[in-house]
Order: C-alpha cells, then structure tokens, then sequence
C-alpha cells in the first residue's frame, strides 16, 4: 500500500494553536522534504528516522495540531504518548529516542527491538526534526577543510586534492565544501542518483563513470588553483585502491560514506540495489562482504597515510566497523573533531542553525543583512554568509547555518526576534543546532575521542544539556541514543517576535553553548577555561 507524501506547508495560515506549535510541525514535514527516502520515513543514514510508522507520524501531526501552549507533546522514539499539562515555560515538545539499555544496546539486540517496532534509529537531526539536507553540515565540513589548509598547507587548499567517500543526505556536503576550501575535491560515491541529487541542488559541479577523467579533471583545477567538485560513481575502496597501484597520493583523505556494514555500506562489487536485496534476504551474507570492503577500505587509508596524505575519519565510526570486522589497527588515524573543531568547541562555537517558517527566502537574506551588521568583516560567520549567498542553493524551507558560540548566538537570535516583532520577515524563524555541538553529544569515537582528562565515554554531559534546555524553556528537545556508540542532545527554540520569545531564546542561547564551554574546561582545557572565566560561569566564579 502506497500513501502520499505530505506537502510542505508554508505561509502565514496556521494549522495548529499556535506558532510555536506550527513550526514544530512544519520542522517535521521539512525533514521529509529533504529526506534521501520519504516513502520509508528514513531521512538519512539508510536507517535514521522521523517517525517510527506512519501511523505514529498521522497521531503526532494530529497531536501538534491540538496542542495547546500549556501542554507538552511527549514522544518516545518516533511515536507520541501523550499530551500532559505542563505550564507556559516549559517545552511544547520533549522526546527521547533509541535509548537502550547497556546490555541490550548491541547491534543484534537493537535491530531485534527495532523489528518489533519498539524503537528506532533517530540519528542526530533526523527523529528530533532539525535536519535541513545537505546544508547542515556543509560549514562544518568547510571550517574542516579550510582548518586543514592552515594547519598543513600553507594556509590554503589552492592547488591540493581531496579524495573522499560519500554524496548522501549528509556527505554530500563534501563536494561543496571542498570545493569552497579551494581544492579539487573528489568525491566516490556507488549510488549514481547521490550524485545526480547534488548536481541538482548545486552541491556538485560534474559527475563521472570513468577516473581517468575524473583525475584529468581535478589535475586542471589544481593546476589553475580553482576549486572543483567532482562526484564520481564507483566504490571507495576500489579506487583508493587503485590510487596506490598508480603512485597517486592525494593531499587530504576522509570519509563520510554510511559505514554500517548491514545498513548501508555496499561492498565492491555491488551496486546500491544488489546490496538492498542482500540486506533483505541474507543480512549475514551481506555483513560478511561488506566487514571485507570495510577493512580494505581502511587499510587503504593508512597506506596513504603511511604515503603522506593528511587522513582522517569524517564522524561516520568507519574506523570502528572496520575494527570490529578485524582490522586491529583501523584506529591508525584520528578524527576530524579532535583534529580541527575541538578548539571551537572549547569556546562553545558549533553548528548553529536558522530556518523560515514561512518558506520564503527573503527572510533568509534579511538575516544574512543582519548578520552582516551585527558582526565585524573579519568574524568567521561574515565571510561565510558572503559565500553562502553565492553557493548555497535552499532546499526544503529556507534555512543557513552559522557556527556561532556562547554570547553570539543570543546576539543573533533576539536580533532575530526583534525583526519579527516588527513584521520584517514573513514568519518565525526556528532556531536550532546539529547535535555535533559543543556540549550535547557523547561520541567516544568523534565529538568525544581522546578528551584530555579520558572522558570519552561519559554520557551525563548530553544528558545535563537535554535537561537544562528544559529548564530553559526550549520549544522542542531530545535526548538520541546511536546505538552503542554514542548519545547526544538536540533542541529547537522559536522566535516568535513576543516577548515571551525574547526570554525563552535568551536561556537557551546562553544555557546550550555555555554547558559546552564548562564540559571542556571540566576536561582540561585550558582555552575553555578562560572563555568560563569571561563569562562568569563557572562554578568557582558563580560562588566565590
């Protein structure tokens, strides 16, 4: 039985009791709209959801729809339980998903609960209703590469390659993004229809079949110091593979294919069908031939490692699968976060995000203006509202993110509020973050692996950050578990141009960043230290 799919509701009439009610609901038919298969409710990753059914996504728009300002929406893994009297504070919408516990929380005891319709994968944006496609993560993977470029060549990627994997929902902000960086930027990818999806939105600039011409493409850009983007449809590790046969070392090497060797990792030799089929008949059988891709894919890494390319793993536990399959030495390089972002994070700076309830794409660039005016030139977000203006096509409801930290997000977002009290833009603007952020996410082998003080594993910190956006009165939190290999926060605040906004924005923007800042400092680190010491937030400065 087919059904359609719902529309994406824009403009100024409501369907719930409320704007903040509405935009919730309006954050949820956006993840569909950018989903990679909206039929199955899976928004990326082959397997992260927005709903567990549609039987529960029909129960949670009728449940948004009655809810009224005083109640709170409770959602467990993908389905709505109840609606319960809170108060006027509190959020409209608190969720936990795909939290087990420990000893049922391994791959063949998770999957058995998820076939019984008990949980579901949510991902990171994908349950919790804040992904906005491939834009999402389209800065961070440029503040990766440009960071790259300072640290180890010379200041700019003009002139280097980047060779990498993956051009679904999330990865394909690669192509971009290298690009942007200045690099000729490769990107292998089995699926042909990824690619074709990224050209169409703008995200890739030309696709190939052949390497040889996808090389003879890339050397041109180098040679001109142009940035190029190139998708290439071919399997990952055969073609690292045969970049070794011909002597070829790229500059940079990365990864952001879905690495799961059951849900969504295609061995060679297989297209992205076969491996579907596989999946459904013989899950052993296709774990088997993908834990063997896995492991030539990583070992081919480390030789190019070994060979003098700067390699890194892109947040997608490719490493860890590949242990797991048998490759003892997978964690032979190390992760983009403890490499390139961790700095920031210190600061409480990360992947903040902004999205037009109303649709319309001049409330978008209103804020760019703003932006551009709150902000001196030479502030990382100014320069990088210029590019995205030129480069970053909207899909779905018009949205940008900016990587912005403690004190500057509150700036942002009642300035923000403001505009929309004033009727300057055309509807309230969602104010959210990936979960990849500064203090909300638990990830021993990414956002957490290697903490100076050997906390990598320790979970409270995702949690305290859920519960304190609670009390800070954000509209919308989660609480994601990601198997056995990580946990973490995600939270949504609405401006709504009231006053009531005003006051709701303000603790989030200063309470979210801030938990980041001292989850650092806690572990060490000095730069978080400091910037606690600033802000008057620690709890030596707070009772002394």
């Amino acid at each position: 039985m087919t059904r359609d799919l719902p529309g994406l509701h824009t403009g100024n009439i409501l369907r719930c009791k409320g704007w903040r009610q509405e935009v919730i609901l309006r954050l949820l038919e956006n993840n569909l709209a950018n989903a990679e298969s909206p039929a199955d409710l899976v928004i990326y990753m082959s397997w992260a959801k927005a709903a567990r059914d549609w039987e529960s996504f029909d129960r949670i728009v009728a449940a948004l729809k009655a809810l009224e300002e005083d109640q709170t929406l409770v959602m467990q893994s993908g389905r709505p339980v109840g609606l319960f009297p809170t108060q006027g504070t509190t959020p409209l919408v608190v969720m936990a998903n795909g939290n087990v516990v420990g000893a049922w929380n391994g791959e063949a005891e998770f999957r058995a609960l998820e076939r019984k319709g008990l949980t579901i994968m949510p991902g990171m944006t994908a349950a919790a209703w804040q992904y906005i496609g491939s834009q999402g993560i389209l800065q961070g993977t440029y503040q990766t590469f440009a960071a790259a470029g300072q640290q180890h060549f010379g200041g700019s990627l003009a002139g280097r390659l980047i060779v990498t994997g993956g051009c679904g929902g999330m990865s394909g902000a690669q192509p971009l993004a290298g690009q942007l960086a200045g690099a000729a930027t490769l990107v292998v990818e089995v699926d042909e229809a990824r690619i074709d999806r990224r050209i169409a939105t703008g995200y890739c600039q030309r696709k190939t079949r052949d390497l040889d011409e996808a090389l003879a493409w890339c050397r041109q850009a180098q040679a001109a110091g142009e940035g190029l983007s190139v998708g290439l449809v071919g399997n990952v590790a055969t073609v690292l593979d045969t970049l070794i046969e011909r002597g070829i070392t790229p500059d940079i090497v990365t990864d952001q294919t879905i690495a799961d060797p059951v849900n969504g990792y295609v061995p060679e030799g297989m297209t992205t069908a076969a491996a579907a089929e596989l999946r459904r008949s013989d899950p052993a059988a296709l774990k088997a031939r993908a834990d063997r891709t896995l492991m030539r894919h990583v070992r081919a890494m480390l030789m190019l490692k070994a060979r003098g390319a700067l390699v890194f793993e892109y947040g997608n536990n490719l490493r860890k699968f590949a242990f797991e399959a048998g490759l003892q030495d997978a964690f032979g390089f190390r992760s983009f976060v403890e490499l390139f972002i961790r700095p920031l994070f210190c600061e409480g700076i990360g992947p903040f995000r902004w999205i037009a309830a109303s649709g319309d794409p001049e409330d978008i660039r209103r804020i760019d203006d703003l932006i551009l005016s709150l902000f001196p030139p030479d502030h990382r977000i100014a320069g990088w509202i210029r590019t995205a203006r030129d480069h970053v096509q909207f899909t779905g409801l018009p949205a940008r993110i900016g990587w912005l930290g403690l004190g500057e997000r509150k700036r942002l977002a009642l300035a923000v509020n403001d505009l929309v009290a004033e009727g300057a833009l055309r509807g309230p603007i969602a104010f959210t973050r990936d979960h990849l952020d500064s203090g909300s996410a638990t990830l021993p082998h990414r956002e957490t692996e290697n903490m100076l003080d050997g906390s990598d594993a320790i979970s409270d910190w995702p949690i305290l950050n859920a519960l304190l956006n609670c009390a800070s009165g954000a509209d919308l939190v989660a609480v994601h578990a990601l198997g056995n290999w990580g946990q973490s926060a995600g939270v949504t605040t609405i401006a709504t141009g009231s006053a009531d906004a005003a006051a709701r924005l303000a603790r989030v923007m200063d309470n979210d960043p801030g938990i980041g800042v001292l989850r650092h400092a806690d572990a060490g680190y000095p730069t978080a230290q400091q910037a606690a010491r600033q802000a008057g937030i620690g709890i030596a400065e707070q009772l002394s």
